[in-house]
């Protein structure tokens, strides 16, 4: 059971912004921990339901009365500093914290706090490791980005001292963190609103590595140029994983590819064979992030059998290239995918499927990105048949990029394909009920609102 002793001087605690995705997690834990936990968020939701449902009171809008009485009140980055609750507490001298100062006291609260970081796969990787201890039967508390059918929503509270967490790099978040062990699986210029080069992302993974305990674990990828000499900044356990490295301590062998595109393959620990896996979500993508996974919990001493058990039932996290229906004859798929070689893992999973014709439709998140990644989106694009570009997702941003959906259509032109900017959203269903044809695949690409267009065209 977790250590909550410093958590202890407060009793209610309230947060802003409770329907988040993390932030509805903390919740949940708190609440379970028996503190009073209450909350407000700007709009209901499924999350907001659920919480209610467990006891957990929430308001939707801003009540600034509902501070008074409170110990403490923890705000997500989205929160503005003028927010009235957040002017309120304040007012009152109620100590506030941000979501990741909270999460990182309660992962100082586990003796065994592990850490799934990397600028790609993290939440299908956090969801492995948490299939392989569940089907253990070690009872862990769990927090993903994203649903996973085993946990019926993206987090779980356990009794034991296990706590499986997906770290993210944003704002440098995970150094407010106490793990015991971290898997790395890769490192991408990404968040450059944040960061001003891959240098920059780099520094910042490598004081996350020194938080690492003497006796703590250290996973990452061997294949990864940027993760190149990471063990010498830890005295940590360091763990290689790769597929073209062969000198990693776990590596994928003899590989194939099923009419799905779900991979098997046998997998090698220190060169001697240790068992053969098979995946139940596509693309080679998918293998390293299994790597990651065994090679955490080999070192956990989780069973092999159970392992392969639990990543064979495995069959994705929500908007991990999720299918959703169809239509037409047609498959419509779902990716959170946001980034060039996030898309081009997708594309190259999705030519490992039996299908007629591929149709992309992608929303590009932030505007920073699209300005940075301009080419790069471009490029990947041209991976699929068909290409529909719809307009910006601005998320935290305001538009002072002088950038736009039309600048990914014109570069795509510019190699020779036709791309269509579509900026509605109904338009887009309609020109692809027009359009697609039996055996076809659909997929919307993104981070934002683009998941809306795939479960309307299947309804």
């Amino acid at each position: 059971m977790a250590n909550i002793n410093i958590l202890k001087r407060y009793k209610r605690i309230h947060l802003i912004g409770i329907g988040g995705t993390s932030m509805s997690g903390i919740a949940e834990i708190l609440n379970q921990w028996g503190f009073i936990v209450q909350g407000s968020d700007l709009n209901s939701s499924s999350t907001t339901d659920k919480l209610i449902s467990l006891g957990i009171p929430v308001t939707i809008g801003h009540d600034p009365s509902k501070i008074n009485g409170c110990d403490l009140v923890i705000y997500s980055a989205a929160i503005s500093k003028d927010d009235p609750e957040l002017v309120r507490a304040t007012d009152l001298e109620i100590p506030t914290l941000e979501r990741k100062d909270i999460l990182g006291e309660i992962t100082r609260a586990f003796r065994n706090t592990i850490c799934v970081s990397g600028t790609h796969g993290k939440t299908t990787t956090t969801s492995m490791v948490s299939m392989c201890f569940l089907e253990s039967q070690l009872d862990p508390t769990i927090q993903i980005g994203a649903n996973i059918s085993a946990i019926n929503g993206n987090n779980r509270v356990g009794k034991s001292d296990y706590f499986i967490l997906e770290a993210c790099e944003y704002s440098e978040s995970f150094l407010s963190f106490f793990p015991k062990a971290e898997i790395i699986l890769n490192i991408d210029n990404d968040h450059l609103d944040y960061y001003k080069d891959i240098d920059h992302i780099k520094e910042t993974f490598i004081k996350y590595i020194k938080l690492l305990p003497d006796d703590g674990i250290l996973v990452y990828n061997a294949d990864d140029k940027h993760c190149s000499h990471f063990s010498r900044y830890t005295k940590a356990k360091s763990l290689t994983f790769g597929i073209e490295t062969s000198n990693a301590n776990y590596t994928a062998k003899n590989i194939e590819f099923d009419k799905n595109g779900f991979p098997s393959f046998d997998v090698y620990h220190n060169n001697i064979f240790y068992k053969t896996f098979k995946l139940s979500i596509p693309g080679k993508h998918n293998i390293y992030n299994a790597l990651s996974c065994i090679a955490l919990c080999d070192e956990f001493g989780l069973d092999k059998s159970e392992m392969k058990t639990a990543l064979q039932k495995f069959t994705g996290a929500g908007r991990r290239f999720e299918l959703v229906g169809e239509i037409n004859g047609a498959k419509i798929f779902d990716d959170y995918g946001h980034h060039p070689t996030e898309i081009t893992a997708v594309a190259n999973a999705l030519k490992k499927k039996k299908y007629n014709h591929s149709w992309v439709v992608f929303q590009p998140h932030t505007y920073s990105r699209t300005k940075a990644l301009l080419d790069d989106f471009a490029s990947c694009l041209t991976n699929f048949d068909n290409i529909i570009v719809t307009d910006i997702y601005a998320a935290r941003e305001t538009n002072t990029y002088n950038v736009s959906s039309k600048d990914i259509v014109n570069k795509i032109e510019e190699l020779g394909r036709r791309a269509y900017y579509i900026p509605n959203f109904d338009d887009i269903i309609e020109f692809l009920k027009r359009n697609v044809k039996p055996d076809d695949i659909i997929i919307t690409q993104g981070a934002g609102t683009v998941t809306q267009i795939g479960h309307k065209l299947a309804k």
